[in-house]
């Protein structure tokens, strides 16, 4: 256990809450940017905004079923601080006057996400049982031949 007292099961559910509540927000984020979906407006392909909705789209979808989420959410993390760099920062330098504390709150998610992974509710957690399951059969099977 992390700390005396932590519940091991609370920390599994809050852990998979947080990354599809993050998933969701960011995926809601790429379907306005791809599909003009929630007040947004559909982006020309090809631009730096497509790329960003294509992102968006794909990695929160990823985020919420928990696939390949370190590696995702790196890349994810990487994004928000370009838009943020690029969109906001030029507008002052603190985030709470340029609008930027989305994009920092994200990259922070998105960190916590690269760092932890996808938690035990995923299809990650699903992948490595599987993965370690099939090992101990083909060990099992090597040392009877």
């Amino acid at each position: 256990m992390l700390f005396h007292g932590t519940n091991p099961t609370l920390m599994n559910v809050t852990h998979v809450v947080f990354r599809i509540g993050i998933g969701l927000l960011f995926f809601q984020h790429g379907l306005q940017k791809i599909f003009g979906l929630f007040g947004g407006r559909p982006v020309p392909l090809g631009s730096l905004m497509s790329v960003a909705g294509t992102l968006e789209l794909v990695g929160g979808a990823l985020l919420v079923v928990g696939l390949l989420t370190r590696p995702v959410a790196a890349v994810l993390t990487i994004e928000m601080l370009v838009a943020f760099t690029k969109a906001h920062l030029p507008r002052g330098g603190w985030p709470i006057q340029n609008g930027g504390e989305l994009p920092l709150l994200f990259a922070a998610a998105f960190i916590f996400l690269a760092g932890h992974g996808a938690g035990a509710f995923s299809l990650d957690a699903w992948l490595r049982r599987r993965r370690s399951i099939t090992a101990r059969i083909g060990a099992v099977t090597r040392r009877a031949a």
